[in-house]
């Protein structure tokens, strides 16, 4: 009888941890769904023969910006050339993606500078004579000095394809697919280098090197009902 009694419960908890099993499925499962619904399309941002709502970043020193081939191409600048967006983009939950190149120097041929809620960042690209990929800043600590600091070797001539997505508590970017930088944001400052101030709200640069640019886009995660929305002024 006590053998039977307690097949009889083992039966039950299996049922129920199956149950269990089931249900938290379905709901992850269902997230995902809501979160496929959710998204928005890839908009360009770049229409492959005009700059159009881009112009040349005046840093000081920055080399000629060009329209050519379906891409954007930004001359060696001393030390800064660059591009920055004129419309407006969301602020929080979205991504932003691009394909960039380094036709020739050895420093960052990316320098995506975007908005983060009410701050604003920048990722980092092959930078500090090549190779150092990350987020500046982090609590004031730059893309070679904080916790997305990496190591990476980028091949010149070569394209990248550039992802950045940014929520309310995270900034994750990826490279070619592989995801390079998952920092959570709640609780730290989040700022740029006084060098990229002029390329607010989104803004992409180079440092002592000509690159070429193409392929940006811009997506919304979820609707915002108009919130969170950023204009250059």
């Amino acid at each position: 009888m006590r053998r039977q009694q307690k097949l009889k419960r083992g039966r039950i908890r299996m049922c129920l941890l199956g149950i269990g099993i089931f249900l938290l499925a379905s709901l992850h499962l269902a997230e995902v769904h809501a979160q496929r619904r959710s998204t928005r399309q890839w908009t360009p941002l770049f229409d492959g023969q005009t700059l159009e709502s881009w112009k040349k970043t005046n840093f000081g020193g920055e080399g000629e910006v060009q329209v050519s081939d379906g891409e954007i191409q930004l001359d060696f600048g001393s030390s800064m050339s660059g591009i920055t967006y004129t419309g407006s983009l969301p602020t929080t939950d979205y991504e932003i993606q691009l394909e960039a190149r380094r036709v020739d120097g050895i420093d960052f041929f990316c320098g995506l500078t975007f908005p983060v809620e009410d701050s604003f960042c920048s990722f980092i690209v092959g930078g500090w004579a090549g190779s150092v990929v990350g987020l500046s800043s982090i609590d004031g600590k730059d893309a070679s000095e904080n916790d997305t600091t990496r190591y990476m070797s980028f091949e010149t001539g070569r394209w990248y394809q550039v992802r950045v997505r940014v929520t309310g508590r995270r900034i994750q970017a990826w490279i070619d697919g592989r995801r390079v930088v998952d920092q959570k944001i709640v609780g730290r400052t989040i700022s740029t280098r006084n060098e990229v101030d002029l390329s607010k709200p989104l803004g992409i640069s180079t440092w002592e090197t000509r690159a070429a640019l193409r392929n940006i886009q811009v997506r919304q995660l979820r609707s915002r009902a108009g919130r969170g929305m950023a204009a250059s002024e």
